[in-house]
């Protein structure tokens, strides 16, 4: 045997793998597969950027209402907080029994605070409040009630609660009426509920839209890369190597139609702001739009990106399942 050959009568020699390296060569074909397809995004970045766009502005219509409604609720919030009833006394009660009124209600449960308003005080209130202060001197009388002021505790200022706690303290002998301004809570209560389901359909629609898109725009590109796919499926490559590239443009798609939407919700709080608080000075208020916190950016950019990755799988287990080598 000549010695250019000496060694080499055994033939090739099988090396085998260990478990760390197979970990490292998957993690290593993940960020080439991963790259790979950012890099096809920025090679046709026309199409690429009005595809993320598109997605960008479908999610910024749900995540903007959604915060308008949770602003809202925000503002409801303190509304309820203040909500009062308002116990007028009989005319024959004394302030001793008043005073016992007071106490027995501190005990309550459902009640955060009383505070009792003898009459002569109501009427010096009437008076500086709506400036007919020399009309009431000509009055024999005073004709206003002692009044007991009741503000409910937490649990207890919703609609239903505040209505039973109501009927509850109407019944108490020293009191002739209450009374419960509830129905503009009650109708605060409907309209947000009807934004609430409406931000929900709207979303779940504009969802199904992006999950479309997604998959319109990849089954695009799969046709595009026909050849290509059926080459390597020729050469043996498996079904998982093969679909990566693609779902992974899906999930560029959704994570940068997800900050495009973030940036998009940025700019029409910045923009709706300045009108907001022109409004509530109406009011002698101050009030600024609490926009995404962290776990809401969060939320929503894992929404996109799902989405994404929902669009992408479904177009790619459908369209590379068709082409086959003949």
């Amino acid at each position: 045997m000549s010695i250019l050959f000496k060694g080499r009568s055994q033939g090739a020699s099988e090396r085998k793998i260990n478990i760390a390296q197979r970990f490292v060569m998957f993690f290593v074909n993940h960020i080439r597969q991963a790259l790979g397809s950012l890099g096809e995004l920025w090679r046709q970045p026309a199409a690429s950027l009005m595809t993320i766009g598109v997605l960008g502005l479908s999610i910024t219509l749900p995540s903007t209402l959604y915060i308008l409604v949770k602003n809202t609720e925000k503002i409801s919030a303190g509304w309820e907080q203040a909500a009062e009833i308002s116990l007028f006394l009989k005319d024959q009660t004394s302030a001793a029994e008043a005073q016992q009124l007071l106490t027995r209600l501190q005990t309550w449960s459902e009640i955060e605070r009383v505070v009792y308003v003898p009459a002569d005080d109501a009427l010096e209130e009437f008076k500086q409040l709506s400036g007919l202060g020399d009309a009431v001197k000509y009055l024999e009388a005073n004709p206003l009630p002692d009044v007991v002021l009741v503000t409910p505790g937490e649990k207890h200022t919703a609609p239903t609660a505040a209505q039973m706690l109501l009927e509850k303290l109407q019944q108490q002998r020293e009191v002739d009426m209450g009374k419960l301004d509830i129905e503009w809570l009650e109708r605060l209560y409907g309209f947000l509920q009807i934004a609430t389901e409406l931000v929900t359909i709207i979303g779940v629609l504009l969802f199904i839209a992006v999950i479309l898109i997604v998959g319109n725009t990849i089954r695009l590109n799969i046709l595009n890369k026909r050849d290509e796919i059926l080459v390597m499926k020729l050469v043996g490559a498996t079904d998982g190597f093969i679909h990566r590239p693609f779902l992974y443009t899906g999930f560029w798609y959704g994570l940068l139609g997800g900050v495009i939407a973030w940036m998009a919700v940025i700019i029409i709080l910045w923009w709706m702001d300045s009108s907001i608080q022109a409004f509530a000075s109406l009011y002698d208020k101050s009030f600024h739009i609490t926009g995404l916190t962290g776990s809401a950016l969060l939320t929503m950019l894992f929404l996109s990106v799902m989405l994404g990755l929902v669009g992408s799988l479904i177009s790619v287990q459908r369209h590379v399942r068709e082409i086959e080598p003949q």
